[in-house]
């Protein structure tokens, strides 16, 4: 296993999770990505993502001017 970091600062809806989605393709199951974002809404957007997409939200936490959130790759 193996952890990512994406930085998706200054990107607006739907981006985040599309960045996301766009870095998961490249990653194995087990394997962590935290996605950094200055998009509050990432903290709704990117969990329904990853449940419709059968992978899991370790943590999201709202640090002020940004938003970070830790998915665990799921096997698709």
């Amino acid at each position: 296993m193996s952890h990512h970091h994406l930085d998706a600062r200054r990107l607006f809806c739907p981006m985040p999770v599309i960045r996301a989605q766009d870095a998961i393709k490249n990653l194995k199951p087990g394997d962590t990505l935290e996605v950094v974002s200055t998009d509050h809404g990432a903290l709704n957007d990117v969990p329904a993502w990853c449940r419709i997409n059968g992978h899991r939200v370790v943590e999201q936490r709202d640090e002020g001017d940004e938003v970070v959130i830790i998915i665990e790759v799921g096997s698709e």
